[in-house]
């Protein structure tokens, strides 16, 4: 398989919830694309609509497609639903993953826990979009995020869908206003694209993809809005198990915050617009697109924890030699999403009791304490630093530990030692003083 892969670049700053300037944060300038490789049949767009009430930052996102898509999608577990994820999900199910036009998305206004007026909300942009691009049955997948609890301006968004329709285009720029309307707290807007070449055939394809989420960021999933979109001829049947597959191992393997949303939603569009040979259950070409579309995956997800808020270190949490790729992922999820570790990695402290603390009541079975090892692993190539070797610990250098720590990315390896040979990793980042304050002040 060959990824023609292009350099991603971002920018962004001030943290306020429905003020945004993409423009001057250096930190993360390396992060968002100057250029892309966008899939052919697929037209974006983003505006400002008047859901965010600063006057102008983009709060509508409108993707739709020339080509009927296939579809699928992966939604929040949290008990209270948002409106827009049952109405999605009612959409998938009703036309079994196949027939789907487009998505559109807005930010500023979560629409959950809004009751019956919110779901007729949520249809009502659905329909909107539907009647644009021709279609009587609903073929649309709606999104939402921000806060909880209140109702939409929906007269605006319904007034700004056919002005974002007449403005979509498939340029570079209409991929960032795309990716740009849908961010919330989020400091830089997150998305991607590739072009990749299947095994045995010399069709090119692309794939893009966006993401936002800062926090409230736990599977599964988070307050994680994401899709992606690609001309590769994908069935509908092969799609959604390649898109579960994908999902756990990079949107429902990421944490910042431990708190699960109510309007997580990860969806994906595939349009066949490139040709070749449809990618069916069990063709030859199915395991290496999964495998293409698990490695985005994770690359995008890794973009969210990045952002985390107040986030200054970016962790891998790497579980190694478990019975069960399961086992070494609830491991890894739980040392992720521990307060104790968190801080401890925000004040440059060494405290791997705090690892091997959570690796012991994960409730995984089988941990012996005895072959367990803990190390810290620099990302500068330099060699690790052993904590724990055998269940013994080492006499730690705490100046070299206060060294790594003081990386911007790190990883935490934890091996098990039973045999198994399996593993997982987990992709969290610190707590800092300036979460709370984000959270302190989110609503109010």
């Amino acid at each position: 398989m060959t990824f023609l892969r292009q350099t991603t670049q971002v920018a962004g700053n001030v943290r306020a919830l429905f003020a945004r300037s993409y423009a001057t944060n250096t930190k993360y300038a390396r992060y968002v694309p100057s250029k892309g490789e966008y899939p052919k049949g697929f037209n974006v767009g983003g505006i400002h609509c008047g859901v965010k009430k600063d006057g102008k930052s983009l709060d509508l996102a409108l993707v739709t497609s020339e080509l009927p898509c296939s579809a699928a999608a992966v939604f929040t577990k949290n008990v209270f639903k948002a409106a827009p994820v049952v109405v999605s999900r009612a959409v998938l199910d009703a036309r079994k993953g196949q027939g789907i036009r487009g998505i559109v998305a807005n930010s500023g206004c979560a629409n959950a826990v809004t009751g019956k007026g919110g779901m007729e909300d949520a249809e009502s942009m659905g329909k909107a979009v539907d009647g644009l691009v021709g279609e009587e049955q609903a073929a649309t997948i709606v999104m939402s995020t921000g806060v909880i609890g209140q109702r939409l301006p929906i007269k605006k968004i319904l007034d700004g869908i056919p002005t974002a329709f007449k403005q979509l285009g498939q340029t570079h720029d209409a991929w960032l206003n795309t990716a740009k309307a849908i961010c919330t707290t989020d400091t830089f807007p997150k998305f991607m694209s590739r072009s990749f070449k299947l095994p045995g055939s010399e069709t090119e394809y692309r794939i893009a993809g966006m993401a936002k989420g800062a926090g409230m960021i736990h599977p599964n999933m988070a307050t994680l809005l994401g899709f992606m979109a690609t001309d590769a001829p994908v069935s509908a049947d092969s799609l959604q198990g390649i898109l579960t597959h994908a999902v756990e191992r990079s949107f429902n393997a990421i944490s910042v915050d431990g708190d699960m949303s109510t309007n997580d939603t990860v969806a994906i569009l595939a349009n066949g617009a490139a040709g070749g040979e449809p990618i069916t259950p069990g063709s030859p070409n199915e395991a290496a697109i999964r495998a293409l579309i698990t490695e985005f995956s994770e690359e995008l997800s890794k973009l969210v924890v990045r952002d985390g808020e107040g986030a200054t270190k970016f962790v891998t949490v790497s579980v190694q030699d478990a019975k069960s790729f399961e086992d070494a992922k609830q491991v890894a999820s739980t040392i992720a999403r521990s307060p104790l570790v968190k801080t401890a990695l925000y004040g440059r402290d060494a405290n791997w009791g705090r690892i091997l603390c959570a690796t012991g009541y994960s409730g995984v079975a089988g941990v012996v304490p005895e072959k367990t090892n803990v190390s810290f692993i620099p990302t500068d190539g330099t060699k690790e630093l052993k904590l724990l070797v055998n269940g013994e610990p080492e006499n730690v250098d705490e100046e070299r530990a206060s060294q790594i720590l003081a990386m911007e990315d790190l990883e935490i390896r934890v091996s098990l030692g039973t045999g198994g040979g399996q593993e997982a990793q987990y992709y969290t980042c610190d707590f800092s003083h300036e979460y709370v304050t984000i959270n302190g002040d989110y609503r109010t």
